[in-house]
């Protein structure tokens, strides 16, 4: 990270553009007098790079800092380092296509994805899903909002300095990974969902494997408040650390425990259910000072509320088939492909040439680890999106990162990163 002496001053080059190797990157003095304020093109204050190798950062994001000694005047994220291009993509490819690019976006909680992608085209051609693959769907998106919290719970307590957090979080991930590898032959990247429902039924043993981290989850997560809820070490770098108020965290787009944390009342599961949700018993946990340790406290109650549905959903779980009988949209059983020329030329055009849905414009919402994960699709009628667009709850969460941390300590600022929870593969997408 380049660090420029406080009696360097930066100065304008031919073509207005500022040639400092301390900020790494050619912008215009008009711009960079926006980005920090006047002291810093004085020398009074220090600009300094953060990332975007730094481990802290959680991916590769750059913060531009501007530092008066180890207080945070400003806080400027640099993103797209990343960029994959996955929305253009998507329109050249075929609904069914797509559901493989949906889960490198949020590539810690991809089944989430998925479901919302599904759900938006489900919407747009206006098919009814089975209740038992809604059930489904409903318990392996929760075992994906655990995974991607005990990430998060693991790197955020690394970050501050609790390495004994990291080793017991991915411990028990590695049970729900387990489980998705069951269902879908993959431990993260599953693609398990498909438009009208499931890839297929969940095995014989699911069950039994899902109530075993209902048995040992509850235990582990009791554990987990013992090390770290009324650590003194723990409170000290949490509590009135990356504060943010009710007011400026909605004005900021903020969701999901990010904005929760603040105080207010918002989950996409209650305000607009989708997937059965509505069948299900579960709480919203709130924060009250909207700082670290409160983003900190919603997240391991989600952790056991996500338990408490799960738990719900198994033991109401239907009979019943896991896809649509909609044969324009679902593929024909494959025990039908050995005796039937329709059907196998009915499953060639399908995956070849894909299915047609009306023309017309949806947007579908879906509460993932990190907030309101959208997604919008615009057809013109052929098998293939005209326009399609992810609402990232990582990128609206990380805009409002310069008013958590102006005034912090630039040793606050890795604990206010991992309190948002941010995944760069969404950001950038």
């Amino acid at each position: 990270m380049a660090v420029r002496e406080p009696d360097q001053q930066i100065k304008e080059s031919p073509g207005s553009v500022v040639s400092a190797q301390d900020t790494q990157m050619d912008i215009t003095l008009d711009q960079l007098r926006q980005l920090v304020s006047p002291r810093a093109l004085s020398g009074e204050t220090m600009l300094m790079n953060m990332g975007p190798q730094h481990p802290s950062t959680h991916g590769v994001l750059r913060l531009l800092l501007e530092l008066d000694g180890e207080t945070v005047v400003s806080c400027v994220p640099d993103i797209g380092f990343l960029h994959t291009g996955i929305e253009k993509t998507a329109e050249i490819k075929t609904y069914t296509q797509g559901i493989v690019l949906t889960d490198r976006i949020d590539y810690l909680a991809p089944l989430i994805c998925n479901l919302a992608y599904v759900g938006a085209v489900e919407k747009l051609a206006d098919v009814d899903v089975p209740l038992r693959a809604q059930y489904i769907r409903v318990i392996l998106a929760e075992l994906t909002r655990m995974s991607s919290h005990l990430v998060w719970l693991g790197t955020h307590a690394l970050d501050i300095g609790a390495m004994s957090m990291f080793l017991y979080s991915f411990r028990e991930r590695e049970m729900l990974l387990d489980i998705f590898e069951m269902v879908s032959g993959a431990r993260m990247m599953t693609s398990y969902f498909r438009v009208g429902g499931l890839w297929r039924d969940i095995p014989d043993q699911f069950a039994d494997a899902v109530r075993q981290v209902l048995k040992l989850l509850p235990q582990r997560l009791l554990e987990y408040e013992k090390i770290l809820k009324e650590n003194p070490i723990w409170r000290e770098r949490t509590v009135g650390v990356g504060v943010i108020s009710q007011a400026d965290a909605i004005a900021w787009g903020m969701s999901g425990p990010s904005l929760r944390g603040s105080g207010v009342n918002y989950d996409v599961r209650k305000a607009m259910p989708y997937s059965s949700y509505d069948h299900f018993d579960f709480s919203v946990p709130l924060g009250t000072h909207g700082d670290v340790y409160d983003r900190y406290r919603c997240r391991m109650e989600e952790m056991t509320q996500s338990l408490k549905i799960i738990e719900q959903a198994l033991n109401k779980l239907p009979d019943g088939p896991v896809i649509t009988d909609n044969r324009k949209i679902a593929p024909p059983p494959k025990h039908e492909i050995a005796y039937s020329m329709e059907s196998l030329i009915h499953h060639f055009k399908l995956w070849t040439e894909g299915f047609r849905v009306p023309v017309g414009e949806v947007y579908h919402a879906v509460e993932s680890g990190k907030g309101e994960f959208g997604v919008f699709i615009s057809s013109d009628g052929s098998p293939k999106p005209r326009r399609i667009h992810f609402r990232a709850p990582s990128f609206y969460n990380l805009q409002a990162l310069p008013q958590m941390s102006k005034g912090a300590l630039i040793a606050d600022i890795v604990g206010i990163v991992g309190s948002i929870d941010i995944v760069l593969g969404e950001v950038d997408r």
